[in-house]
Protein backbone atom coordinates (compact mmCIF):
# COMPACT_ATOMS: atom_id res chain seq x y z
CA UNK A 1 0.00 0.00 0.00
CA UNK A 2 1.46 3.44 -0.77
CA UNK A 3 1.59 6.39 1.61
CA UNK A 4 -1.15 9.34 1.49
CA UNK A 5 0.26 11.90 -0.44
CA UNK A 6 -1.16 15.95 0.48
CA UNK A 7 -0.79 18.63 -0.72
CA UNK A 8 1.93 20.12 -0.41
CA UNK A 9 4.31 17.27 0.15
CA UNK A 10 8.17 17.00 -1.29
CA UNK A 11 8.37 14.02 -3.39
CA UNK A 12 11.14 12.12 -5.24
CA UNK A 13 10.77 10.95 -8.18
CA UNK A 14 11.67 7.07 -8.37
CA UNK A 15 11.07 6.30 -12.41
CA UNK A 16 10.60 8.17 -15.39
CA UNK A 17 12.45 10.86 -17.33
CA UNK A 18 12.30 12.69 -14.21
CA UNK A 19 13.93 10.25 -11.81
CA UNK A 20 16.01 11.52 -8.86
CA UNK A 21 14.72 14.84 -9.35
CA UNK A 22 12.29 16.44 -6.18
CA UNK A 23 8.77 17.67 -6.63
CA UNK A 24 6.22 19.22 -4.58
CA UNK A 25 2.85 17.61 -4.40
CA UNK A 26 0.28 19.77 -6.38
CA UNK A 27 -3.35 17.93 -6.12
CA UNK A 28 -4.32 14.68 -5.28
CA UNK A 29 -6.29 13.29 -7.74
CA UNK A 30 -6.97 9.35 -6.99
CA UNK A 31 -5.07 6.60 -5.05
CA UNK A 32 -3.30 6.00 -7.74
CA UNK A 33 -2.28 9.62 -9.30
CA UNK A 34 -1.10 12.81 -8.10
CA UNK A 35 -0.12 16.12 -9.60
CA UNK A 36 3.48 17.34 -9.35
CA UNK A 37 5.62 20.63 -10.00
CA UNK A 38 8.97 21.92 -9.05
CA UNK A 39 8.31 25.35 -10.66
CA UNK A 40 11.59 25.16 -13.13
CA UNK A 41 11.08 22.33 -15.90
CA UNK A 42 7.46 21.35 -14.48
CA UNK A 43 5.59 24.51 -13.63
CA UNK A 44 2.47 25.15 -11.86
CA UNK A 45 0.39 25.74 -14.57
CA UNK A 46 1.32 22.30 -16.61
CA UNK A 47 1.85 19.98 -13.74
CA UNK A 48 3.49 16.47 -14.16
CA UNK A 49 0.37 13.55 -13.66
CA UNK A 50 3.04 11.03 -11.57
CA UNK A 51 1.49 7.80 -10.51
CA UNK A 52 2.10 7.54 -6.87
CA UNK A 53 3.95 4.30 -7.17
CA UNK A 54 6.71 6.35 -9.13
CA UNK A 55 7.35 8.57 -6.81
CA UNK A 56 9.17 8.93 -2.56
CA UNK A 57 7.85 10.48 0.21
CA UNK A 58 10.94 12.86 1.07
CA UNK A 59 9.29 15.24 3.56
CA UNK A 60 5.69 15.99 4.66
CA UNK A 61 4.25 19.12 4.32
CA UNK A 62 4.27 21.63 7.06
CA UNK A 63 0.14 22.96 7.61
CA UNK A 64 1.53 26.32 6.81
CA UNK A 65 3.03 25.77 3.15
CA UNK A 66 0.20 23.62 2.47
CA UNK A 67 -2.45 25.56 3.60
CA UNK A 68 -1.31 28.82 1.67
CA UNK A 69 -1.68 26.24 -1.39
CA UNK A 70 -5.00 24.99 -0.76
CA UNK A 71 -6.19 28.79 0.05
CA UNK A 72 -4.82 30.68 -2.52
CA UNK A 73 -5.33 28.12 -5.16
CA UNK A 74 -2.77 29.42 -7.00
CA UNK A 75 0.47 27.92 -6.41
CA UNK A 76 3.86 30.08 -6.84
CA UNK A 77 6.60 28.46 -8.68
CA UNK A 78 9.39 30.38 -6.70
CA UNK A 79 7.93 29.24 -3.27
CA UNK A 80 8.07 26.06 -4.68
CA UNK A 81 11.70 25.94 -5.88
CA UNK A 82 11.77 27.44 -2.47
CA UNK A 83 10.99 24.79 -0.48
CA UNK A 84 13.02 22.33 -2.48
CA UNK A 85 15.63 24.43 -2.21
CA UNK A 86 15.88 24.51 1.56
CA UNK A 87 14.99 20.82 1.79
CA UNK A 88 18.53 19.97 -0.01
CA UNK A 89 20.01 22.87 2.10
CA UNK A 90 19.00 20.70 5.41
CA UNK A 91 20.18 17.98 3.73
CA UNK A 92 23.52 19.02 2.50
CA UNK A 93 23.90 20.28 6.54
CA UNK A 94 22.83 17.43 7.92
CA UNK A 95 25.48 15.28 6.00
CA UNK A 96 28.26 17.56 6.54
CA UNK A 97 27.36 16.85 10.48
CA UNK A 98 27.78 13.51 10.09
CA UNK A 99 30.66 13.47 8.40
CA UNK A 100 32.31 15.80 11.06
Amino acid sequence: MHEAYKVGDIVLATAGRDEKRYFVVISVIDDLYVHIADGKSRRVDNPKKKKVKHIKLIRKSDGEFAESILRNGKHNNSALRKAIDEYKKSMEIHTEEIKN
